[in-house]
């Protein structure tokens, strides 16, 4: 199912549910609790984000089993983290949703659901815990027995820990957990650097242009990236630019590349890489500049000096973390600006019209010599 059916399904038959729900929801107290389901079934940035939080439930909670709900689309975030007893991957069609809830009535001490919005984390938290903790607006809180707050000024990564805190972990959010990968992967990802001539002594840049099918207006307009990647290298003598996206980008970085100056100091790894590979090459770049997407997270939480650029969203809430980091945001010109509310469901494309001057306005106003600045 496309993404957008996906969350059209569940605000609106997920919402009815929840409210029919919610009148057999009695009152519970928090007993012991030897088996917690962590539920975090969507983006990859926001999983990055929560990693610290569910780090510190399963270090603070060690005679626990603590059990992650994820799907394929962010499994792999949490591949070779050994905090985490297992990663149950469930499959987002309306069967698998509802058989694993048929299965697992009750099976889970407590249940931590972290996502902001959807209607069906609230639902399979219902039927799968004897206790449920989650964030208090919405139709949704209805079905949890316990709240925390959402403050949507401040970073992601500590209002996930919110959560984490409400069950007793006492812990600073001091940076964003590394993600792991095989050697199969690293070795994936050093044969493609090689064949493409990096050499010790380069200065190897990420260039992530696109991102994630909702709210495309997040995207910096290409035509500075090209202007962007044209002055770095000018700049740096020695920089060589690889360009990341997944498939859906494949038509946009083939754009980019036609209007780069230097093709042979450019890689486009468009749609070449899994996740993991991904993270492993992250790793392996010096600097990283991108939009408020997954692949800027992965950047940050590899270590990698990394640059975001914001408009729709606020870099408040969704910043590259992590020393030395910097996001550029000059969307206050914009009447809307934050439009992108994930908490509340409000995941549009640019509320000015397409064809209008104004259409990306927030985005429009980041100058390449901004970004070249921070450079």
């Amino acid at each position: 199912m496309a993404v957008s059916l996906i969350k059209t399904a569940d605000r609106y038959i997920g919402s009815v549910l929840v409210n029919f729900l919610a009148l057999f929801k009695g009152k519970k107290k928090l007993g012991s609790y030897n088996r917690i389901l962590i539920v975090q079934l969507w983006g990859i940035g926001e999983t990055i984000l929560a990693l610290p939080a569910i780090n510190e439930i399963c270090r603070s909670h060690k005679n626990a089993m603590v059990e992650v709900l994820a799907t394929s689309r962010n499994a792999d975030v949490f591949y070779g983290n050994r905090d985490i007893s297992d990663v149950i991957v469930l499959s987002m069609d309306p069967f698998s949703v509802a058989g694993f809830m048929l299965n697992n009535i009750n099976k889970f001490d407590l249940v931590i659901d972290m996502e902001e919005y959807l209607s069906v984390s609230s639902i399979i938290s219902f039927f799968v815990g004897k206790y449920s903790l989650g964030y208090s607006h919405g139709a949704r809180a209805k079905l949890y027995d316990l709240h925390a707050e959402y403050n949507d000024r401040q970073h992601a990564a500590e209002t996930f820990m919110g959560l984490a805190r409400k069950i007793g972990v006492n812990a600073a959010v001091n940076g964003l957990a590394k993600l792991h990968y095989t050697g199969r992967d690293r070795q994936i990802v050093g044969d493609y650097l090689k064949l493409n001539g990096i050499k010790e002594g380069d200065f190897l840049i990420g260039i992530a242009a696109g991102a994630a099918e909702s709210a495309k207006s997040r995207m910096w307009p290409a035509e500075r990236y090209v202007k962007l990647c044209n002055l770095l290298m000018k700049k740096k003598k020695n920089a060589k630019i690889v360009l990341i996206g997944g498939a859906s980008e494949e038509e946009l970085n083939r754009r980019l590349l036609v209007g780069i100056s230097n093709k042979g100091r450019v890689m486009n790894s468009t749609g070449m890489f899994s996740l993991r590979e991904l993270f492993c090459l992250a790793e392996k770049l010096d600097l990283f500049i991108g939009n408020d997407s997954g692949p800027m997270h992965i950047a940050a939480a590899q270590g990698v000096k990394t640059i975001g650029l914001f408009g729709p969203n606020i870099p408040v809430r969704f910043g590259p973390l992590g020393k030395g980091n910097k996001a550029v945001y000059k969307g206050q010109i914009c009447k809307y600006s934050p439009c992108v509310n994930v908490h509340k469901g409000q995941v549009p494309d640019c509320l000015y019209p397409k064809k209008s001057e104004d259409y990306q306005k927030c985005m429009k106003n980041i100058e390449v010599e901004d970004v070249i600045k921070i450079v």
